[in-house]
């Protein structure tokens, strides 16, 4: 799929690797790229549609829904790397919140559109899905959760004509990763 006169939704899009995804849909060409953020986020270019977006929020994710109207890519990169042992529970829920159920969340509310255009979808991922960090064990729990997510979709959604595809980014210099040794 070229992404060229197509609309695209990132999630998580507000710095780091969601920022450069907005930037390289719109040197494709995108007709319009909506900008999935928790905060308000402000764009030069006049494809790029900001929308309130806290993927754990379901009122938010409604409210998105209504205002994309039509979609052809489906980016899901909104995702949280927060450090801590395998036994903090809470740490392990907030993970799987954003990087598990976040994922699912936007990607069953936005389906009807990307049948609709017979779409793709994106689950940006980790090299930590397949193989666990052992000073993220959380984080590594959730990618790997939703990579299985990732294939589940890609088998079931495929006779509604909707592609589903995960990228495994190993580390990326942003916000995100600046505290690893790499």
């Amino acid at each position: 799929m070229t992404i060229a006169d197509r609309a695209v939704l990132v999630t998580g899009a507000n710095r780091g690797l969601g920022r450069a995804l907005v930037d390289e849909a719109l040197r494709r060409g995108a007709q319009r790229v909506f900008a999935g953020t928790r905060q308000p986020l402000a764009h030069s270019d006049g494809r790029v549609t900001p929308l309130t977006l806290d993927v754990t929020d379901a009122a938010q994710i409604h409210a998105a829904v209504e205002r994309v109207g039509s979609l052809d890519v489906l980016i899901n990169n909104a995702g949280v790397d927060l450090q801590g042992e395998v036994s903090d529970r809470v740490l392990l829920d907030r993970h799987l919140a954003v990087n598990l159920f976040g994922t699912y969340s936007v990607t069953q509310a936005f389906v009807p559109l990307l049948t609709r255009s017979r779409g793709a979808i994106v689950n940006v991922l980790s090299v930590a899905a397949v193989a666990a960090l052992p000073f993220t064990p959380t984080y590594s729990i959730s990618k790997a959760a939703a990579l299985n997510l990732t294939q589940a979709l890609r088998a079931l959604l495929a006779a509604r004509g909707v592609r589903v595809h995960a990228v495994l980014a190993g580390p990326i210099d942003t916000e995100m990763t600046r505290y690893l040794d790499i």
